[in-house]
């Protein structure tokens, strides 16, 4: 591949953001960042290592979003239609939708410890991987 040269009167710096078709910068040393130090999120989205980020990201999410959907809304539909089935005493005056209304905490606590020790595992380490290849630190 030929490349193109910069003529003696120009600089490099007077076409920094100038990319396109005939493109003074060689592929594989695209610059994440603009001339004023700004990431340049477009650029870094089309990146696979920022597409494997979203990907873990979202492998997370909706199936905990859709679990607490459903133990949520289980728990309005029992409080709503079933008085009986949450009026059943299970100890002394605490009955089973006491217990159901807790769970809520429960289930909201354990969704955000699972969501930290995922985020640690499998998103920081790509985070930083991303981050090394832009050059873009937060």
């Amino acid at each position: 591949m030929t490349k193109a040269m910069w003529s003696p009167g120009e600089t490099q710096h007077e076409h920094r953001e100038i990319r396109g078709f005939a493109s003074f910068d060689d592929p594989e040393s695209l610059s994440y960042v603009d001339s004023n130090g700004k990431p340049n999120f477009a650029l870094i989205q089309q990146t696979d290592e920022f597409r494997a980020l979203r990907r873990r990201l979202t492998t997370f999410i909706f199936p905990m979003t859709a679990l607490f959907l459903a133990s949520y809304l289980t728990f309005v539909l029992l409080s709503a239609y079933a008085h009986e089935l949450v009026s059943t005493k299970v100890i002394g005056v605490i009955n089973l939708g006491i217990l159901l209304g807790l769970g809520q905490f429960v289930t909201s606590i354990l969704i955000t410890l699972g969501y930290a020790r995922y985020a640690k595992r499998r998103l920081d380490p790509q985070r930083k991987l991303l981050a090394e290849k832009t050059g873009v630190e937060e």
